[in-house]
């Protein structure tokens, strides 16, 4: 299968969309926010990999993960980017091209890649922030290959003359997300397909064919374990398995954005999705009163398509092709720009974000790690007043 996605990882220039005109704009300028208020600064540039940029970030304790573009995952103490004593970082390497995705969970950490699989580590941390990264895992497994390559009805067409069993990728695996209490594993491919893991053996449980007419490029759960998947298709679609059944199934496609889909990303309490593409919006959907998505509106801002989503606390952090990091806060359905993060070189691919207190009770910092295409990582603290609604 031909790679589909809307971001092609070999080629700087991004197939960047006129905006959403219909959909109305939730910018805002109201008393609820002051952009003054808000400082920033990049407390630094990091330059882990020479010749391959961050393909992914994550945060998982005291630790910052970033998988490459060239099949390599660090790790720092990201605590200590805050007393400006960085220490040296853990190095693993796997598979063939890019790590396109990262998730921890207790003590292992899963990894997507470009050459179709998944990978699960055991992290062992030692002392002075030393980790070792022992391989338990690639899934498919061993054991569901030998199982189901034996039965006919197990094995599905892939391209005119070649067959193989449901529980593999065979594209890129572009990006994985865990079930809150970390039983399941959701993965997305670009070969269009959504797959269910059980992370207690690594068994895949279902694999839904053609969940979209195209690639998949961003998978997303609930607490109340409701998936949302984003495709270069432009269609979001919202995926539950109902009391009693065996299977996923689609219980809503949402369609507003007038091209491929990049990015998601959920509101803390779940109720709120944020949505990016190459069409430069952020759109904004709510549960109507029918229990249905509905758009309410667009964040707009960035001149070029929307490449990566995060959300901490009440704040959305958005990184574009247009080499701009922004972050946004909304309370009421108002939502307006604090900051515009600019020094990067090239278009900002992933992004990941934590929050801490500081000395002032009214207000909080937010340390932001931005990976671009010029091989930067960098580290931004950025202070915010606390809101009283």
């Amino acid at each position: 299968m031909e790679r589909t996605a809307s971001f092609n990882d070999t080629n700087n220039s991004l197939s960047s969309q006129a905006s959403l005109a219909s959909v109305p704009s939730l910018n805002s300028h109201s008393h609820f926010f002051n952009a003054s208020t808000t400082s920033h600064t990049c407390l630094a540039t990091l330059k882990p990999h020479t010749s391959s940029y961050a393909s992914s970030l994550t945060l998982a304790g005291k630790f910052l993960y970033a998988g490459s573009s060239d099949r390599e995952i660090r790790s720092w103490n990201h605590t200590l980017f805050l007393s400006e004593n960085l220490q040296n970082t853990n190095l693993l390497t796997a598979g063939t091209g890019a790590v396109k995705s990262i998730v921890v969970h207790s003590n292992k950490l899963f990894s997507a890649h470009q050459d179709h699989k998944i990978r699960v580590w055991r992290i062992t941390t030692h002392d002075h922030d030393q980790q070792k990264f022992t391989h338990v895992a690639t899934l498919p497994t061993l054991r569901d290959r030998v199982t189901k390559i034996l039965i006919p009805k197990n094995h599905v067409q892939i391209r005119r003359h070649k067959k193989c069993t449901w529980v593999h990728h065979v594209d890129t695996v572009s990006s994985l997300a865990l079930s809150h209490d970390g039983k399941l594993l959701y993965s997305v491919s670009w070969d269009r397909t959504l797959k269910i893991w059980r992370t207690k053996d690594f068994a895949c449980l279902e694999s839904v064919r053609n969940a979209h007419e195209d690639a998949i490029n961003a998978v997303i759960v609930s607490e109340e374990g409701q998936v949302y998947t984003g495709s270069a298709d432009k269609k979001i679609r919202v995926w539950r398995k109902r009391e009693g059944e065996k299977k996923h199934c689609v219980v809503e496609t949402l369609e507003k954005h007038r091209s491929g889909i990049n990015a998601l990303a959920l509101s803390s309490d779940g109720c709120v999705l944020y949505s990016g593409a190459c069409d430069r919006s952020i759109l904004v959907w709510e549960k109507g009163e029918n229990g249905k998505s509905v758009v309410v509106g667009a964040l707009r801002g960035h001149t070029k398509s929307i490449l990566c989503l995060c959300v901490v606390w009440d704040l959305v952090c958005s990184g574009s092709e247009d080499k701009t990091v922004r972050i946004w806060r909304g309370i009421e359905k108002e939502y307006s720009c604090l900051a515009v993060l600019e020094g990067h070189m090239s278009p900002v691919k992933t992004l990941t974000a934590t929050l801490y207190h500081t000395d002032q009770p009214s207000q909080v910092s937010l340390l932001l790690y931005s990976g671009s295409l010029n091989c930067d990582i960098k580290v931004w603290q950025l202070f915010l007043p606390l809101l009283s609604t």
